[in-house]
């Protein structure tokens, strides 16, 4: 893949549209202060795009210890690649009530069919032989580089993300949403292998979408016994429908092991269907 500059970022094809939402209070105000919300909304400009590249180095390489590569020329404080230039972004803000400033504290990138074509394809099938899923691709997008900000992960964020891309997929025609959920390794990888094997039995995909990483976790030279429980976004995606496509890549420079995550609208549940979508 050639290194883009920002400067080639297009307006997807699709055109996301602004999606308001009402304010969030995300504390109880104190001594009459006015509590601050939150909206979600697509970047429109490079502006937009470099603040949600920010959190996402904050986050990443702060935060978790990601050794990221970034393309030549990338300021510092940002977290680039090759697809970032082909993919629209959601984006959480902040908003302060007593200037109207705001601060990216949720993000998502999304890459369309249409654009996947233009990159050459998708970020995960640099991780994954994704042969099985062509049957899908004309209507299929991959979410990526979610994160959010340390002070947010309470719920209220997450569920505004979701929202917004489900109305994106609907508006869009669009059925299927693929990614990579990451797992720690700081424990040296026991957990994410116990994970696998746990969910392996409850929530694998049909062997008709199956993938296989390119560099697997080795799975048999951990522990894969342990008792655990899925992250909140991993057991979120679950409780919406998704499934594993299979066993985790090792991602040494993230130091993460990635699953692979289908979730298709039409095996939405009911309970989540009314929330998101009617």
């Amino acid at each position: 893949m050639r290194d883009l500059p920002l400067s080639t970022l297009p307006y997807s094809e699709l055109h996301p549209a602004r999606l308001e939402h009402p304010p969030l209070q995300l504390q109880q105000p104190a001594h009459g202060a006015t509590p601050s919300r939150l909206e979600v909304c697509w970047a429109k400009t490079e502006q937009e795009v470099c603040e949600a590249q920010q959190l996402r180095f904050r986050v990443f390489a702060e935060e978790m210890g990601a050794r990221l590569t970034v393309p030549k020329g990338t300021p510092a404080g940002h977290d680039i690649d090759n697809f970032d230039a082909f993919c629209e972004h959601l984006l959480v803000r902040e908003i302060d009530p007593k200037d109207h400033s705001s601060r990216v504290v949720g993000t998502y990138r999304v890459l369309t069919p249409a654009a996947a074509k233009r990159a050459g394809g998708l970020y995960s099938e640099t991780e994954f032989d994704l042969t099985r899923l062509r049957s899908l691709r004309g209507n299929m997008v991959e979410l990526g580089r979610s994160c959010i900000d340390p002070a947010h992960r309470s719920g209220g964020v997450i569920m505004l993300l979701w929202g917004a891309l489900a109305e994106f997929m609907i508006r869009n025609k669009l059925d299927t949403m693929v990614g990579c959920a990451s797992i720690s390794m700081c424990d040296g990888g026991h957990f994410a292998a116990s994970l696998w094997k746990q969910l392996e039995k409850t929530h694998l995909a049909g062997i008709e979408w199956q993938v296989r990483p390119r560099l697997p976790l080795p799975v048999d030279d951990l522990r894969h016994d342990l008792k655990v429980e899925a992250p909140p976004l991993i057991k979120g995606y679950l409780r919406c429908g998704a499934r594993i496509l299979g066993a985790p890549a090792w991602d040494p420079d993230f130091n993460m092991a990635d699953l692979p995550m289908m979730m298709r609208l039409a095996e939405l549940p009911a309970r989540y269907r009314r929330h998101f979508i009617e």
